[in-house]
């Protein structure tokens, strides 16, 4: 007997619900800020150092995601959402995060995920089989039990494991805290936020809602840190109080632009006159185009720390945004080079020189940039900034060559051919310019036939079997 028609898409769509792959950086936008990044490297460098790891091959990245999360994925990176941040009230809580993920990151569980996954798969396919043998012989609601059955297994064997690496990953970053000289209060005290989450939202913390969870139980993960907490040495250690300024000062100006104005101005009223209120102020403001309002918070910052690189960006880019480039290049200027030309302070101060639209300013800005690129060369905005002032000084193959660049990093593969083609042929041939044009010719070459492949090979149709 021939399987019915309409349940064969039944089975096959209760195979896939169990796909299982790590995907989240890849939807989600990063935020890069001078200030958020220099603080997180240094709160994470005691732990990365406590873990064992190189100093400078860990990243600490900020994700644009309102949820209270942080995770690994693949390489030595660990990334923050900025709802973590705004939920975090001290250092030392987003330093036991930290901690966590260097326990996932030392305990190789991205590479080990497949172990769990494929566990998880290899029981639906064993149940997809049955399920299908089961319909061909005239029974499918036997079938999609045994399929059910088989997908409810195969998910629970993969929580299990799941489960026991966040055990692993908690024990790890309880060890690195340790090694680091951190008290472990943070840690407990951004549990106990998750916790009140999991019970505002209704999540179970019951044993027999165990088997849906990719975590142990929070409560349990309390009461087995605090015991290991309260005995290190570290326990009654205060967060360091400039470590502890720092954070706050971050975490407001992140509310600042994240946050709708009018709410900024609830959490941090003109009553309130601390540098944090200040600096949230001053993007609330910006955002809501007073313009005037956000310049008198930003002179406040700075009359308050005359040489704070980053009160000096943030008053530079209030100018630049609103359409005075001019005025804003004494700022920018002098931030650039109290942070040792750091590249994302350097791609502004460029987009400045560029926009007073002052060919006496270009060779600055040429300067400027290419200083960016060589620090960080995964930055579109500075490349389409850096071939903007080629081209207005007339060098078209290098203005070309730095499109190839953004467009390549945009995975705009054809454009980037195409750009990267028209370098090659007007640059002194031998040149390191020459030869990067070359370099990306091949790599969008080879990216333009995977991906004709991977359409050639969706557009085939399936056989009937």
């Amino acid at each position: 007997m021939r399987m019915p028609a309409r349940l064969l898409p039944r089975l096959l769509a209760i195979a896939a619900a169990v796909t299982l792959s790590v995907q989240q950086a890849a939807a989600q936008s990063i935020l890069r800020d001078a200030e958020t990044e220099a603080l997180l490297q240094e709160m994470s460098a005691p732990l990365v150092k406590a873990a064992g790891l190189e100093k400078g091959n860990v990243e600490v990245i900020m994700i644009n995601d309102p949820s209270i999360n942080a995770f690994v994925a693949g390489g030595q990176a660990v990334y923050i959402h900025s709802g973590l941040i705004n939920a975090a009230t001290d250092a030392g809580e987003v330093q036991g995060v930290i901690a966590h993920e260097l326990g996932h990151v030392t305990g190789g569980h991205i590479i080990r995920f497949d172990e769990g996954a494929k566990a998880a798969t290899n029981i639906t396919i064993l149940s997809l089989l049955l399920g299908l043998a089961a319909a061909a012989a005239g029974a499918p609601d036997a079938a999609m039990g045994v399929l059910a059955a088989g997908q409810q297994a195969a998910m629970g064997k993969f929580l299990s494991f799941t489960r026991t690496q966040e055990s692993s990953a908690d024990a790890a970053g309880a060890e690195y805290l340790s090694k680091a000289g951190i008290s472990g209060r943070g840690s407990l005290e951004f549990f106990k936020k998750l916790q009140n989450q999991e019970f505002r939202y209704g999540y179970s913390q019951s044993d027999e809602a165990g088997f849906s969870r990719t975590h142990p139980l929070t409560g349990d993960r309390i009461a087995n840190l605090r015991e290991t907490y309260e005995k290190d040495p570290a326990w009654t250690k205060a967060t360091d109080p400039a470590l502890q300024e720092r954070f706050t000062r971050v975490r407001a100006k992140l509310y600042g632009y994240l946050a709708e104005p009018a709410k900024t101005l609830s959490v941090y009223p003109p009553t309130d006159n601390s540098i944090p209120a200040h600096y949230a102020r001053a993007y609330a403001y910006h955002k809501d185009a007073l313009i005037n309002k956000a310049l008198v918070e930003t002179a406040a910052l700075i009359a308050a720390e005359p040489n704070n690189p980053y009160f000096l960006e943030l008053e530079g880019q209030i100018l630049l945004e609103s359409g005075r480039p001019g005025q804003a290049l004494p700022a920018l200027r002098q931030a650039n080079r109290l942070t040792g030309n750091n590249p994302l302070i350097a791609t502004i101060f460029g987009h400045a020189l560029i926009a007073t639209e002052d060919p006496a300013n270009y060779p600055e800005a040429e300067r400027v940039l290419k200083a960016a690129v060589t620090r960080d060369r995964e930055s579109p905005f500075a490349w389409y900034q850096l071939g903007v002032v080629y081209a207005a000084q007339g060098d078209m193959p290098r203005a070309r060559l730095a499109s190839a660049e953004q467009q390549v990093m945009e995975r705009r593969f054809p454009e980037a051919l195409q750009n990267a083609q028209a370098a090659f042929t007007g640059l002194p041939v031998g040149s390191p310019d020459w030869l990067r044009a070359q370099d990306i010719t091949m790599q969008a070459r080879a990216e333009m036939d995977k991906n004709k492949k991977k359409k050639k090979k969706k557009s085939e149709p399936e056989g009937n079997g």
